[in-house]
């Protein structure tokens, strides 16, 4: 079901394949979009609830039989045969695989962490301490966490493997400082791994890597299975099994994020090349048939443009009947003049909060104020959405669903802790223990109360000596 035209505002052709056009007149008519857009969450929950009972079932398994059921989940499912040999991945073979591997491929692959590195760095905190004038010291100590588990899709059939992910997982935690890090994929039906994941591994100077994928995968990085030890924190993203076991674990470990579908937002005026507009749109629309391509365009025209643009682009495209479900279900090509009555194309923005938005007007700085909610803004014709996928330097790891509202990008502070410091003087207990003590009370916490007053007692005992 496309998504809602406007009255008065037809689809521009019977064409599948074609985005439909919409106007957004009111606010009711962007309440609408927005509900619309989140029928992909919707669709995304129904199917969780089909999987949670069976992704239970395989949490329960390795939790009590660890490895062993990794095992024969990995063997059933990925890799017939597949035997506790395969499940770690020496530092030796990394090495082997990262030598095998095309020179000029393995040169993108250093200068892309080299970029994503040189971002994440500028990200750091620093603990800091504050003393007092009464002799105390307040602060906030910044430590990296132990341990983070790092999960990398293999992609189709482990012949497409989403090196990036591993990329933007693993920069931000080793620029936190996190000692050990675990990385788990799932293995090919030979039950080896893709050589470009293990030299992406071995470029990053990650010595633990273990083949395992979806939800057993998950649980090997939270129970720990055989070599494999518990980590602390749960990052990568994965299908539906992956995130439905990452949502349930979340508490026995800490998580990225639960990320939906992708989604992309294009603010276009008319400096901007239609050709360039459709190619981006079907950069996000390939991922997936849920995911969401909108562009706002400022004339029906250039609308027309775009389209046809689209449909040119599509002929060709290898994932052409994903991007076609894409945007046939979820896109759109939004008409907004800023002269007829309609919400401006900022406003519209700020109401999807999209994963991603690109600002592709002659002078995107002079509008980047008025944008107040988007995962990632890109800025100016040039600044592509693949761009920041594979290479700019900021993290692709992103808020999806309007949860840009309140979330930010996959960062250093995801592999951090921030704990508090507290070290108080005696000048500090004798002026302000009845202040708290009487505090404590109007909570009816007699116990917090005392604890404060015995230390006040004691100076007063020791003054009186």
């Amino acid at each position: 079901m496309p998504l809602p035209v406007a009255p008065g505002v037809s689809a521009v052709s019977s064409e599948s394949e074609m985005p439909p056009f919409l106007r957004i007149h009111s606010e009711a008519d962007l309440a609408a979009l927005k509900k619309r857009l989140r029928g992909r969450m919707q669709a995304g929950e129904g199917e969780a609830g089909k999987t949670e009972s069976n992704v239970r079932e395989i949490l329960s398994a390795v939790e009590q039989r660890g490895l062993q059921a990794v095992l024969e989940y990995t063997a059933t499912f990925d890799a017939p045969g597949f035997s506790e040999a395969m499940f770690a991945v020496s530092p030796n073979i990394l090495a082997r695989a990262a030598a095998s591997i095309p020179a000029d491929d393995r040169a993108i692959l250093r200068q892309a962490i080299e970029r994503i590195r040189a971002f994440h760095e500028r990200q750091q905190e620093q603990s800091w301490f504050i003393p007092q004038e009464d002799g105390s010291i307040l602060g906030q100590m910044v430590t990296p966490l132990d341990r983070a588990g790092l999960y990398v899709p293999g992609g189709r059939a482990g012949e497409t493997p989403l090196i990036s992910s591993l990329i933007m997982n693993a920069v931000p935690a080793l620029a936190a400082g996190v000692r050990e890090i675990a990385v788990i994929s799932p293995p090919r039906r030979d039950g080896s791994l893709n050589p470009y994941i293990l030299a992406a591994a071995h470029e990053l100077d990650i010595r633990e890597v273990y083949a395992a994928g979806s939800a057993w995968g998950i649980a090997a990085l939270a129970f720990g299975a055989g070599p494999l030890k518990p980590v602390d924190i749960i990052a990568g993203p994965g299908n539906i099994w992956v995130t439905t076991a990452k949502r349930l674990l979340l508490g026995r470990v800490g998580i990225d994020m639960l990320a939906g579908p992708s989604e992309i937002c294009i603010i276009a005026d008319a400096s901007a090349n239609p050709a360039w507009l459709a190619a981006d749109m079907l950069s996000q629309a390939e991922h997936d048939p849920m995911a969401s391509a909108i562009c706002i365009v400022p004339t029906e025209s250039m609308a027309r443009n775009v389209a046809a643009a689209v449909k040119n682009q599509l002929a060709d495209l290898p994932r052409a009947e994903i991007a076609a479900a894409s945007l046939r279900n979820w896109g759109g090509l939004i008409i907004a003049d800023g002269q007829t009555p309609g919400i401006a194309a900022a406003d519209i923005a700020n109401a999807l909060a999209p994963e991603h938005l690109e600002l592709c007007v002659a002078a995107p700085w002079d509008m980047l104020p008025a944008i107040r909610h988007a995962g990632a803004i890109f800025l100016g014709h040039h600044a592509a959405e693949s761009a920041g996928d594979y290479f700019a330097g900021p993290n692709h790891v992103l808020p999806t669903m309007s949860t840009a509202r309140f979330s930010s990008a996959l960062g250093v502070q995801n592999f951090c802790k921030k704990t508090s410091i507290l070290a108080m003087s005696p000048a500090f207990a004798a002026a302000n223990a009845p202040a708290i003590a009487r505090m404590a009370r109007l909570e009816g916490l007699e116990g917090h109360a005392r604890s404060m007053e015995k230390r006040l007692e004691q100076q007063t005992a020791i003054r009186n000596c």
